[in-house]
């Protein structure tokens, strides 16, 4: 089975699809099914574990070309991608020795007092 990602005209990921491997020996051909099976759109291949493209194409994540990778969501404005594609880093690092939850206004990390660790 392989698995293929429909892009929208910006790369965002809109669904990912299994197609059997009768129909897809190569990326070319599972292309030309998917296009042929949805009636069009824009695809590429994805792998679960990551193996190529960085990671796996994720609904709402996009596709970088320039980088040949899908990227995940971006979970806040303020926060990075790594260096190697598979993470968003929040401006300051997230404090250890609580639960806390990110507040994009203050850009600061808040103590959540609903959560508690079991030290």
């Amino acid at each position: 089975m392989a698995l293929y990602a429909e892009l929208d005209s910006e790369n965002f990921v809109l669904r990912v699809v299994v197609i059997d491997d009768a129909h897809c020996t190569t990326e070319e051909d599972g292309i030309a099914w998917c296009l042929s099976f949805f009636g069009g759109g824009i695809w590429k291949q994805t792998w679960l574990d990551g193996s190529q493209r960085v990671n796996y194409a994720d609904v709402g994540g996009k596709y970088d070309p320039e980088r040949n990778a899908f990227l995940s969501k971006q979970p806040y404005p303020s926060w990075t991608l790594s260096e190697d594609l598979k993470w968003w880093n929040p401006p300051t690092p997230i404090p250890t020795d609580a639960y806390y939850n990110w507040e994009e206004t203050t850009r600061t990390w808040v103590l959540d007092t609903s959560q508690t660790l079991n030290t």
